[in-house]
């Protein structure tokens, strides 16, 4: 028994290594933006997230072959603001990038459950098997937190320019933010799903369901 839970454990990890990778080459951009602001400054920082965005698709489509939809969206994003930022000499561009890219993957995801489509399963179908419900129900979920975090974003960065003397200082604080406070509101929201995953598995022994979600989901 204890082999084979070993086993258990060991194909478990195999199946997480390249979501891990994955995690790292998305988030191994932000930590660069990070260091480079605090080397230097914005717009340094720009020119090198804009290059770390690229370099971490390249990456991705040589060890997995495909590219996932979000992260190309979130490098076009950031390519064409980060390209604004540095062509006006304004910050206020590479700063917008979360705003827009939030409500863009909001939009995305509200709008398709008005045509009972959860856009969330064509992302994430490969790694979790859902019944309908369950799709509808973080698609939901998603979509509205994507809002919370593009409101968040123009509170943040307009709330620090208006707040701090310092246009470095506020834009520090926005970086900071951006990289350490982001990521763990999005962790624990992430952690927070965890249920609706064992609430609505899809059984491997089912029968075939219709893949659309209802308009109204609820838990």
């Amino acid at each position: 028994m204890a082999d084979d839970a070993d086993k258990k454990d060991e194909i478990n990890w195999a199946k997480m290594r390249p979501q891990i990778t994955k995690l790292a080459l998305e988030l191994g951009p932000l930590v660069v933006f990070y260091i480079a602001n605090a080397r230097a400054e914005i717009y340094t920082a720009t020119a090198w997230f804009m290059a770390a965005m690229v370099a971490s698709l390249i990456l991705s489509w040589l060890l997995f072959r495909k590219l996932a939809v979000m992260p190309v969206v979130t490098a076009v994003v950031v390519l064409v603001f980060g390209g604004l930022a540095l062509y006006f000499h304004d910050p206020a561009y590479i700063k917008m990038k979360p705003t827009i890219i939030n409500t863009l993957f909001a939009v995305a995801l509200l709008g398709g459950l008005g045509f009972r489509q959860s856009l969330l399963r064509h992302v994430f179908g490969d790694v979790y098997k859902l019944k309908p419900q369950g799709w509808a129900i973080l698609t939901l979920r998603w979509g509205l937190f994507f809002l919370f975090l593009a409101v968040l974003n123009e509170v943040v960065w307009r709330g620090a320019e208006a707040l701090i003397a310092d246009p470095k200082g506020a834009t520090d604080l926005w970086v900071t933010f951006k990289v350490w406070g982001t990521m763990p509101i999005t962790v624990i929201f992430t952690m927070f799903q965890m249920p609706i995953l064992s609430k609505y598995a899809l059984d491997a022994d089912a029968p075939p369901v219709d893949d659309r979600p209802p308009f109204v989901p609820g838990a």
